[in-house]
């Protein structure tokens, strides 16, 4: 089947296949791709408006036993470079995102064996007495860890996180949701059914979460398409995911050596994964990886989201990579994009349209 054939059949409503997402990834023909992820988008989002998150990322803790080929973040248990925030340090960073309007914190950290159950309740449960924000927190190899250390089941775990005070999951840990290209980069981080499992069980308790794909670590293109199947199939199943979200792998200090994929390969993933992914409605550019202007075109190729200004982010940082955008350059660039800016929580509901030239009340630069 041809390019435009593929296209026409995305346009009209039919469900694309593995075979019809392998072709499209064959393809060079990416502003074709673009085009018909564009037409898709404004489907679903009618109105000319790209949203954005006020949120922090929270690593709370860097020790790690998962020992990921491509993460410069982690420190191995035992080393002395290892940490855990104080929990007064993390009430800090929480009051900072609260004093300037923030709405969400995406806590995430390594899968630190030394830490027990209790540890992370606790937590949950202080942050919910303090401060009345919404905990985007864990990804699932954190939920699997807890499992592990705790002795209960995946979904007593998520159960007792959900009562503590956790509100959603990211969905962090996807990487490629193929057994083959996971045991190459991250032995021991579990399978791709696993992943699945967690944010469909997440859904049972009551949480929704968010689905991701990491491109660039010497996938197949099969391995790709099969990825979008299997969101794909659990959204069919569980209705979990709010959004979807696809960046690439960056390889400056990671023990991974790779090419670092281009910002045109990446808008062309963004671009089938919208056609391909006939049931999430809300699609992610992930400026932090590609950059602002890359950010920016995405808005063109399927993303009706600008993500998170994320006043934190270490773990893309440690590799070397680090965009800094703050609220008024958000608005700034969702402009330039043609689109009109608005933020939103956790839920994707639209707290404030900012109309013409009206810049955020308050303006803040992001920290390392």
């Amino acid at each position: 089947m041809s390019i435009d054939a593929i296209l026409q059949k995305a346009l009209d409503g039919e469900r694309l296949t593995v075979e019809d997402a392998v072709a499209l990834y064959e393809s060079d023909e990416v502003e074709k791709m673009g085009e018909a992820a564009d037409v898709i988008m404004k489907r679903w989002h009618p109105e000319p408006v790209t949203t954005f998150v006020i949120g922090r990322n929270v690593n709370y803790t860097n020790v790690c036993d998962t020992y990921c080929r491509f993460c410069a973040f982690y420190r191995a248990p035992g080393s002395n470079e290892g940490y855990v925030l104080e929990d007064e340090e993390i009430f800090k960073k929480i009051q900072e995102t609260v004093d300037v309007g923030g709405t969400e914190i995406l806590m995430q950290g390594g899968t630190n064996p030394n830490l027990p159950f209790t540890y992370y309740t606790d937590l949950l449960k202080k942050i919910k007495e303090r401060f009345d924000i919404t905990m985007h927190s864990f990804s699932p190899a954190e939920i699997w860890k807890m499992v592990e250390v705790s002795g209960l089941s995946l979904e007593e775990v998520l159960h007792e996180l959900k009562n503590a005070g956790l509100d959603s999951l990211p969905g962090g840990g996807a990487e490629i949701l193929d057994d083959r290209t996971r045991k190459k980069i991250s032995r021991l981080k579990g399978s791709w059914t696993e992943w699945i499992e967690c944010m469909k069980t997440a859904k049972k308790v009551g949480l929704h979460s968010t689905a991701t794909m990491v491109i660039g670590f010497g996938e197949t293109f099969e391995e790709r398409a099969m990825h979008l199947k299997r969101v794909r199939d659990a959204q069919d199943e569980a209705d979990c995911f709010l959004a979807f979200i696809s960046w690439t792998f960056q390889p400056d200090n990671t023990n991974m050596k790779a090419e670092k994929t281009t910002p045109r390969e990446y808008l062309k993933n963004v671009a089938i994964s919208r056609l391909f992914l006939d049931n999430i409605a809300n699609f992610q550019s992930s400026w932090v990886t590609m950059g602002p202007e890359v950010g920016k075109k995405s808005l063109h190729y399927g993303c009706n989201d600008f993500g998170s200004t994320m006043m934190e982010e270490n773990v893309v940082s440690a590799a070397g990579t680090t965009h800094k955008v703050n609220t008024n350059l958000t608005l700034r660039l969702i402009r330039e994009a043609g689109k009109i800016p608005a933020q939103r929580n956790t839920k994707y509901e639209i707290l404030h349209t900012f109309h013409d030239e009206e810049t955020a009340e308050k303006d803040f630069i992001m920290q390392n």
